[in-house]
């Protein structure tokens, strides 16, 4: 695996963060309480779950989640035993989108930062946001994506990469545009102790029943996935920090490992004898998409943390390469992910192209 070296730039993102927006920060008022809002479940459901904890434990504040629901006891909703114990509240709401009926639940309690973990678009967004700026919040950490870049090259991707025009996007910049103390998170690949649905179970599908690993074009190419725990420590290490106000920060490790190096740990891991298969995604019909079940994209993709590092102080505490024999062992044995069946007709069809 390569480590990513900060590399300067000039950080700001595409809508300048005002100076007024970091001068309210700083006299705002005192980091008591924070407000989640969580989605059900995924990668962004355990950021939410480790972020609850960090801020309990490490920084002292009072945290309410107003959480999508219901609640199916699957993760990393059958771990929220640790947020009860650290005094972590819960409010379970039908559906988030219901704005009215969830902020009601909330009652006359008062936060000094929200935390949206939830919004895909600016209609999503816009009632929290309104709710935050009548509390005169220090912070409004808005966790998007890193999907929404689109490089033209190969090359590392910083947070002055040119963007496509995602429900995401718009969600960031009307948080601007409504003045709040804004900053973007957008996490990349992720994975937990704490996960459901995962990246890695491509890999683990195949090698623990003998298949062959199909990976697109030479498998070379770089990618970045991050512990969730590490994507909730960038996000707390900006509440409370002024320097955080009106940026965007891209949510990963600084660890680097390619496709093939990924399908070698992942064999590691559950002693299996690796057959990589390598094909061009040309030959098919919309090239690497859902339906030809690869989980990352044909070209290298892999996202800088350089400026967190630089602003916040961030540094990741996990590494992929340490971590892969109990993800293998406590996610995806014990979910039961080899006992599950799994249609391979996909890979099928793409080994008979590739033969002839």
């Amino acid at each position: 695996m390569l480590s990513l070296v900060a590399l300067p730039s000039a950080w700001h993102t595409a809508v300048p963060p005002a100076g007024s927006l970091r001068a309210a920060a700083r006299a705002a008022v005192s980091m008591d309480a924070a407000l989640i809002i969580q989605n059900k479940g995924g990668g962004h459901g355990e950021i939410g779950y480790h972020l609850a904890l960090e801020l309990t434990k490490d920084k002292g504040m009072d945290i309410t989640i107003l959480h999508e629901g219901p609640d199916k006891g699957k993760p990393p909703h059958n771990a929220y035993g640790d947020l009860d114990a650290a005094g972590v509240k819960v409010l379970w709401c039908d559906s988030l989108d219901d704005s009215a009926a969830c902020i009601e639940k909330l009652g006359d309690a008062k936060f000094s930062a929200v935390v949206d973990n939830w919004s895909k678009s600016p209609e999503q967004i816009k009632p929290y946001a309104a709710l935050a700026q009548s509390m005169g919040v220090t912070n409004y950490c808005y966790i998007s994506s890193a999907g929404m870049y689109k490089p033209e090259s190969d090359a590392i991707v910083t947070e002055e990469c040119a963007c496509k025009t995602t429900g995401q996007r718009e969600a960031e910049l009307l948080l601007a545009e409504m003045g709040l103390p804004y900053s973007y998170f957008r996490p990349q690949y992720i994975y937990g102790p704490k996960q459901g649905k995962s990246y890695l179970a491509y890999f683990f599908n195949r090698l623990t029943r003998g298949k062959p690993v199909l990976v697109p074009n030479a498998g070379d190419q770089m990618v970045t996935m991050t512990h969730a725990a590490d994507n909730a420590a960038m996000v707390a290490a900006a509440i409370g920090n002024p320097k955080a106000v009106g940026e965007a920060f891209n949510c990963a490790t600084s660890l680097l490992v390619s496709y093939d190096e990924l399908v070698g740990m992942c064999a590691a891991a559950c002693g299996a004898d690796p057959k990589i298969e390598h094909y061009s995604p040309k030959e098919f019909e919309g090239g690497i998409t859902k339906s030809l079940g690869f989980p990352f994209r044909d070209a290298a993709f892999f996202i800088s943390a350089g400026k967190a590092s630089d602003l916040l102080g961030f540094a990741p505490k996990y590494d992929l390469k340490d971590d892969i024999a109990w993800y293998y062992a406590d996610n995806y044995k014990a979910q039961g992910g080899e006992a599950k069946d799994v249609d391979f007709s996909v890979d099928e069809s793409i080994l008979s192209k590739v033969a002839a």
